[in-house]
């Protein structure tokens, strides 16, 4: 969902065909003369969860790839997981906010193009599949126990993430052939003549990963809950100490990532609705100011900042609710810290 401009809508034609000797002004100048307070979210806030994530991605990998915690297959889920959003956060300062909040723009050179679309968006492919592996692994521990030792395995564990890896780069790479860099306009634009191909796949690729996905963690997360609901009405010596924590940690990790997710999806869904304003407006800020139709979408845009914000959250803020709901991932942390 990130390695596209806040103009989206918009094909590589309008603004190769709007282009003047006089310099079009950036993404940045425009909302800081118009919605100045959707720039300042970012500026604020996307550090705040850089620093979270710093922090908190390395030690949760360490401790969930460690010795201790290897042994149990969802582990490695959890810690690959940890690193793929410590990835995510380094791409997305790197990509987006440089370029678009900062206005240093990191993509307009050849090669660079490429490739910072394709690592920007191949984290946001595998996040969601890895929730989805560890979630599905969790609802055959719960609801069918006679199979989880034998689909619920180490072995199994790193061929499913193998497998959803391989997966999400095959997908990732495709947007190496849409997009290049012009060196007569020193722009990085998705190629014109896959103009309507980008626009099939990228509607089809943001509903399978960033909606299908989503709600088939919530629907299995609900057949956990209503297992977990019976078995415990027979009493709670049923279930074990131990399972009971890590279900209670996995059940959290899900609903936070649906919830800071599926709202995302929408606000981005609704973007395809959202009228433009006239292309050749966009040269200068003053005939912007002119055109009420682009001053209602920045309104739009500004919300749509907040909801960036909290769904770049999910890259940063596992880690606590590991050490709120996981009593041996908290034992690990304060060991690590202390020492």
């Amino acid at each position: 969902m990130e390695n596209t401009t806040l103009f989206e809508n918009l094909t590589t034609h309008d603004f190769l065909s709007n282009i003047s000797e006089i310099p079009r002004p950036s993404t940045t100048e425009i909302l800081l003369r118009f919605e100045p307070y959707s720039v300042y979210i970012d500026r604020i806030v996307s550090p705040i969860w850089f620093i979270i994530g710093l922090f908190g991605n390395p030690i949760s990998a360490k401790v969930w790839l460690g010795r201790k915690s290897r042994k149990n297959s969802s582990a490695f889920y959890l810690g690959l997981l940890a690193i793929v959003h410590m990835f995510q956060l380094i791409i997305h300062f790197v990509f987006v906010e440089l370029t678009y909040t900062w206005d240093i723009p990191t993509n307009n050179k050849p090669v660079l193009c490429e490739t910072l679309n394709v690592l920007s968006i191949f984290p946001q492919y595998l996040a969601p599949l890895l929730v989805l592996g560890f979630t599905v692994e969790r609802y055959i521990a719960v609801c069918h126990p006679f199979k989880k030792e034998t689909f619920c395995t180490v072995r199994r564990a790193i061929i499913v993430i193998a497998c959803l890896t391989a997966l999400s780069v095959g997908f990732a790479c495709v947007q190496a052939d849409l997009w290049t860099y012009y060196p007569i306009y020193k722009e990085c634009f998705s190629k014109n003549e896959y103009q309507k191909f980008q626009t099939i796949w990228t509607a089809s690729t943001e509903i399978m990963f960033f909606l299908v996905v989503p709600l088939c963690v919530l629907m299995f997360n609900i057949l956990v809950i209503r297992e977990i609901k019976r078995i415990t009405s027979h009493g709670p010596a049923v279930t074990a100490g131990g399972s009971q924590t890590s279900t209670v940690t996995l059940l959290s990790v899900s609903f936070y990532f649906i919830c800071t997710l599926l709202p995302a999806s929408v606000v981005y869904a609704i973007q395809n609705e959202m009228p433009n304003g006239k292309m050749e407006n966009l040269l200068s800020l003053e005939r912007i100011a002119t055109d009420p139709v682009w001053l209602s979408f920045f309104k739009y845009i500004a919300i749509r900042k907040v909801v960036d914000e909290i769904c770049l959250s999910n890259s940063a803020c596992y880690f606590f609710i590991y050490y709120i709901t996981g009593k041996n991932f908290r034992t690990q942390v304060n060991s690590l810290l202390t020492c």
